[in-house]
């Protein structure tokens, strides 16, 4: 407008001039002109003339480079209402990880609850010990990462996660904690990093939550208090989150996994071995034949010449 000379006072009071923006004679028409432009509010007696191309192309220009921020603008916030910042504040891990038996296997167990209504899809879990390490050639590695199994192989580290469900990781041969007694759990210096991840339903997006134990904090002979009852009234499971770091004391030894497994082999060695004796205590023994029993032989050639003489 100002390119055209819209303003300038010869012009402005010309009847014969043609205006490029009718309706617009100040700084703030203009300015309310843009507005109308941008949020296609309406022009009112504020049009562009189709004499004025300049007019044109600066609208056009205009109108595509506003679309643009105000995707971008949407982009923004969306992202930033939509972001899954607080959603693993939702995600409650115990207190404290115990070791206890289960299913005759000296097992490191932890819980985790997530406490919304919106489900985490695709969730599984990982853990891993970090502690000193010496190799052969007495390189000392001091941050070391030992990678835990929590059932990789059998798909127990899927988690469906619409209650709180117990970790456990089997203390065998392949774990870190397979030499440690209940004496030297608490001389060790190490830490047990696990790590849940998984979709969030809502937006689609991952997140991860993650915790970590110190040996003070891993109980050797606890196991965790049980969460979920059934009511028989309503037909219904409830969960009680109060009791979601309650554990109790049970019965457990206190030598390590390595030494139960010795244990356990020598006990089957000496059973196999009071199996065999006892068989061989039991085998019948078979007595020999009286001699009014036994039937005289048949006689042979010579004997029996000897007896027709």
């Amino acid at each position: 407008m100002f390119i055209h000379g819209d303003l300038h006072p010869n012009n402005y009071n010309s009847a014969n001039y043609t205006v490029c923006i009718a309706g617009v004679h100040s700084f703030a028409g203009a300015i309310l002109f843009s507005i109308e432009t941008q949020q296609t509010i309406g022009y009112g007696t504020r049009v562009v003339k189709e004499t004025c191309y300049f007019a044109i192309v600066v609208m056009m220009v205009q109108s595509s480079i506003g679309v643009l921020l105000q995707s971008f603008m949407v982009g923004v916030v969306f992202a930033k209402i939509s972001r899954p910042k607080k959603r693993t504040e939702t995600l409650i891990w115990s207190r404290e990880a115990v070791i206890c038996l289960r299913d005759g296997q000296i097992t490191l167990q932890c819980r985790v609850g997530d406490m919304r209504k919106s489900h985490i899809v695709e969730a599984h879990v990982r853990m891993y010990l970090i502690k000193k390490r010496v190799t052969l050639e007495g390189e000392v590695l001091p941050l070391h990462t030992y990678d835990m199994n929590v059932g990789f192989d059998k798909g127990v580290d899927r988690l469906f996660l619409i209650w709180p469900l117990v970790i456990e990781h089997i203390i065998d041969e392949q774990s870190p904690l397979y030499n440690i007694s209940r004496a030297d759990l608490a001389k060790q210096r190490f830490e047990l990093v696990v790590i849940l991840e998984g979709i969030i339903e809502s937006t689609g997006m991952t997140t991860q939550a993650r915790t970590s134990y110190l040996p003070s904090e891993i109980l050797w002979g606890y196991r965790f208090e049980r969460l979920i009852t059934f009511q028989r009234d309503d037909g219904l499971y409830r969960i009680d989150y109060s009791r979601f770091n309650l554990i109790y004391p049970v019965d457990m030894i206190t030598c390590s996994a390595r030494d139960l497994k010795e244990l356990h082999e020598l006990e089957k060695w000496h059973e196999n071995n009071h199996h065999i004796s006892h068989e061989k205590l039991n085998v019948p023994q078979v007595s020999a034949p009286s001699t009014a029993a036994v039937a005289a032989p048949p006689l042979v050639w010579q004997e029996k010449i000897e007896s027709t003489l």
